[in-house]
């Protein structure tokens, strides 16, 4: 098949064709499992994008959803036989005499068709579908094709501040609160789309329920919408009024009882909460927090290290009860192990934490 009139991102980086068994490697970065197979058994232990450390023995995760799309995009008729339909397929969205199931096949087609094309994607979100794909989010009989097709529109920068301010934030939070764990979970995704722009965040943190169900998702949901709630707490809580909001709907418990049973990704909300007074004061009355943050130092990932160390750098700063926990836990000989890590943000933390250990154990008045 021609590669040339296909996306990019459906390309292997290493052979430039199109991925047939796309994997994920731990820096995040998609390889075809052929091309990055063959550069692991040559040796090499680094990101061939990102040029970062490897482990020894490196996972590859499928990755179910860029294989779909390939599988797909391959199925579609070429791009000039299509891009006619869409002002048909917007009016069928549009029209209040539509039935649900030609509203349904529009929603379809207009998901596949912005998955392929930036541009088309601008012609959406400047079109009279907007307003309509987010009546289509609180529609039960819809919602499950319209999420998909809301989330191709924040794709792009330019249309994430736009559909803020159409009110996709409280669609959002009608999903979190009340909608199928599948939908549950792209809800979340669109609002960490959304995030990446500044001034969403304030926007999203500030409408009422929005972190709130989030939380609550991580307290009583499953598998991949606890992940994505949490991706998405940890996009928002990197404005700091959200993370006295997250601490104020109970995020910490919940969050550390989510660590212990193996949702790393709670970890790096732990780390950007423990960054404010509330959550440390939160953090310090949760029995058992330092032993959890240290179990993480000894079985977690790098990036679960990297977080776990800085959250108990600001812990044992702040509160001398839990520098002598953390003493007695075995955090800092835990800790000079990695300060020689290959990830430089790990190693710096460590120092970090080693200083603070030290300094607080030998002047036990200092507190911040």
């Amino acid at each position: 098949m021609a590669t040339h009139h296909l996306p990019d991102h459906f390309k292997c980086p290493i052979s430039l064709e199109i991925m047939s068994d796309p994997v994920i490697l731990s820096s995040g970065h998609t390889f075809d499992r052929s091309s990055i197979q063959r550069w692991l058994d040559a040796g090499y232990r680094t990101c061939p994008i990102t040029k970062l450390p490897l482990p020894d023995q490196p996972s590859l995760i499928p990755n179910h959803a860029l294989r779909s799309l390939i599988s797909n995009y391959t199925l579609l008729p070429p791009l000039h036989q299509t891009i006619s339909q869409p002002q048909t397929l917007i009016s069928t969205l549009t029209s209040p005499s539509s039935s649900s199931d030609s509203k349904i096949d529009s929603l379809r087609h207009l998901t596949r068709l912005s998955k392929r094309d930036s541009a088309f994607r601008r012609h959406l979100a400047d079109s009279a579908a907007v307003p309509a794909v987010l009546a289509a989010v609180v529609d039960p009989a819809l919602q499950e094709k319209a999420l998909p097709l809301l989330l191709n529109l924040t794709l792009d920068d330019d249309s994430k501040v736009g559909l803020v301010a159409e009110g996709v934030v409280g669609r959002l939070v009608a999903v979190l609160l009340n909608a199928s764990p599948d939908c549950r979970a792209v809800a979340a995704t669109i609002v960490t789309s959304l995030s990446v722009v500044e001034v969403n965040k304030a926007t999203i943190g500030a409408f009422p329920a929005a972190i709130a169900a989030l939380v609550a998702i991580l307290r009583d949901g499953k598998g991949r919408e606890r992940k994505e709630a949490a991706t998405a707490l940890y996009a928002l809580c990197s404005f700091p009024d959200n993370r006295r909001r997250a601490v104020s709907c109970g995020a910490v418990p919940i969050l550390l009882r989510n660590v212990e049973i193996g949702l790393e990704r709670c970890v790096e909300v732990i780390g950007v909460l423990a960054k404010c007074k509330e959550g440390r004061e939160q953090m310090e009355g949760y029995n058992g927090c330092v032993q959890i943050l240290a179990r993480v130092l000894r079985n977690g990932s790098s990036r679960g290290i990297q977080y776990a160390l800085f959250a108990l750098t600001s812990l044992c700063l702040y509160s001398q009860e839990m520098m002598l926990l953390a003493l007695e836990e075995g955090v800092l000989e835990a800790s000079i192990v990695f300060v020689e890590d290959d990830n430089e943000k790990v190693r710096r933390n460590a120092c970090n934490l080693i200083r603070a250990l030290r300094s607080n154990n030998s002047n036990h008045d200092r507190v911040e």
